[in-house]
């Protein structure tokens, strides 16, 4: 069997090499119409900082390794600019030289990818504006902002490879500018989370702005929708990426409601000799039971080995995609998985979230921190839909247990039962993701009741009753305005002074102690007492960027974010 690949990186690349496993005999031609046939695109951004020393490094293997260790035809700078489905052809045009070709194919794969979004705005074909895609792309910004020596960028898009282009810029030491035209960056975390990463953006140098677009470049700055000018001599698009489908267009394949190549469960195209992989095609969410895009490359390297699997004969099942991601922004790391809450309301599924605050490991050791984990479940079932974390630890491991619940459809049951490892040095013998269990247990069997770290400002506004269990002298580092001081050691002498008519919102700094209070409270004929999720500390990181930025009034009497 002679089987053509367009395309390399995760899905080519892994296509081709699983079917060489299958089949000795195969013969395999991989086309790419760029000069690496093989890199690491994840890894791109570090180049700038010099986390990757060599740009020779990001480049996994060449048509020498392919062809000697896998016996695989790799031809680089060669284009394919047709299908001929009916001759079962494919088109090449040589990138150098023009010249072109034909060769057949009994199995035809497509894994184009995905190209960088590029508006049509004033300034953006200028020599100092970039994208980054591949390894050529690059070498070329990191070239041009060290032999100019440039001090100001613009970063366009606030999504994975905007912030980490952005970060590695900025370690590199650079002026940088972060500019996304949603209200919040990395948006697979909710508003509330994303507030965490926008103050370590800040802290680290970098200037956010947010619900402001790009309107027009020049060769010294960027004039944003709002009229704002930011100096900059470089510009980075980092908007977003379209699947790439002119090919398949071209060749009549079907292309899907949200214009990636429609495939069916064996990522077969609507011609059943083509098989289309990777960032160009559309994929089933496993939560919202309808198709979606899905740039990542692991679900690419899966949907790779499903393929070369089916044209052998070998079954596979595709329980679909729910969206698993990582990324590390300076000092913390922050994952996600599943649905968000913005992502289950725009479904219109019935749900609710609690946001806890627990250490990532026993508070002894000296690398013990604060782990941010927000946790979203459907109501009434408990079934787990998503999760977010962002620490200073191991958030990312704490989302694959979550990412792997969800695959098996686990409930919140199923979390607070499940056995972990332990050790002081790594977590706590009530892994955050337990206790997240447990707190949202209680929430969806109405043991009480809660308000969101995004609510407060309206309570404070109201001059609502806002119980503070600190101790005093925490109290006295920083409180919310109007808050009352009743530490936790001190509530049963003084719940005379807890109002019983009204409505009382209780913290301490991450909700344990309330928690403790609330239940003390409640089992002492308290029916008025609500915990306020996230409490003191939560309460500042999410009011601390749009603070700075707005130049509101603060809630707080101070910040305190130990």
């Amino acid at each position: 069997m002679k089987i053509v690949v367009i395309g390399g990186v995760a899905g080519g690349a892994s296509t081709a090499a699983r079917i060489r496993r299958m089949d000795e005999q195969a013969e395999i031609i991989m086309f790419e119409k760029g000069p690496h046939v093989s890199f690491s695109n994840c890894s791109l951004p570090f180049y700038l900082s010099g986390i990757v020393e060599d740009s020779d490094k990001l480049v996994l293997m060449d048509p020498v390794a392919f062809k000697s260790k896998y016996n695989i035809d790799a031809r680089v700078r060669q284009e394919v600019i047709a299908i001929n489905r009916k001759e079962k052809t494919v088109s090449i045009s040589h990138v150098l030289t023009g010249e072109t070709y034909e060769e057949s194919y009994d199995r035809l794969v497509l894994s184009p990818g995905a190209s960088p979004i590029v508006p049509n705005l004033e300034g953006v074909d200028s020599k100092h504006v970039f994208t980054v895609r591949n390894v050529d792309d690059i070498e070329r910004l990191n070239n041009y902002v060290q032999t100019k020596d440039i001090e100001n960028i613009a970063v366009i898009g606030g999504g994975f490879i905007g912030v980490e282009v952005a970060e590695n810029l900025k370690l590199a030491g650079r002026n940088v500018s972060l500019i996304e035209f949603a209200n919040q960056v990395m948006m697979p975390f909710d508003y509330d989370m994303a507030q965490i990463l926008h103050k370590e953006l800040m802290d680290k140098g970098i200037e956010v702005i947010v619900n402001d677009g790009l309107a027009k470049i020049t060769d010294s700055n960027v004039t944003l929708n709002s009229g704002k000018e930011v100096d900059a001599q470089v510009v980075v698009l980092a908007i977003g990426v379209r699947p790439e489908t002119k090919l398949a267009k071209d060749a009549k394949l079907e292309i899907g409601e949200l214009g990636g190549i429609k495939v069916d469960a064996n990522y077969r195209t609507n011609d059943k000799s083509i098989y289309a992989v990777g960032d160009a095609i559309e994929v089933y969410h496993q939560l919202l039971h309808k198709p979606t895009r899905l740039a990542l490359a692991g679900p690419a390297q899966r949907q790779a080995r499903a393929a070369a699997d089916h044209m052998y004969g070998v079954p596979h099942q595709n329980k679909g995609v729910i969206g698993s991601s990582s990324i590390q922004i300076f000092d913390l790391v922050a994952a996600s998985t599943g649905l968000n809450e913005k992502m289950a309301k725009l479904a219109g599924i019935q749900h609710d979230s609690v946001y806890i605050i627990a250490a990532d490991k026993v508070s002894l050791m000296p690398t013990s921190n604060p782990l941010h984990f927000k946790l979203v479940f459907e109501v009434p079932t408990g079934k787990v839909l998503g999760a977010q974390a962002i620490g200073k630890g191991n958030a990312d491991k704490r989302i694959d247990v979550i990412a792997t619940l969800i695959s098996m459809g686990g409930t919140l049951e199923d979390l607070k039962e499940l056995e972990l490892t332990y050790s002081p040095m790594y977590s706590t013998a009530k892994d955050v993701v337990n206790l997240a269990a447990l707190v949202a247990l209680n929430i969806l069997y109405g043991r009480y009741e809660q308000v969101h770290v995004s609510e407060v400002r309206e309570l404070v506004e109201q001059n609502a009753v806002i119980i503070d269990v600190r101790e005093e002298n925490e109290f006295a580092n920083g409180h919310v305005l109007n808050a009352i001081n009743i530490p936790l050691s001190q509530l049963r002498d003084r719940m005379e002074e807890v109002p019983k008519d009204v409505p009382v919102y209780v913290h301490c700094r991450s909700s344990q102690r309330s928690y403790n209070a609330l239940m003390a409270l409640q089992n002492s004929g308290f029916d008025n007492i609500v915990n306020i999720s996230g409490s003191f500390l939560g309460i500042c990181l999410y009011e601390y960027y749009n603070d700075v930025i707005s130049d509101r009034e603060k809630i707080v009497t101070e910040y305190n974010f130990n």
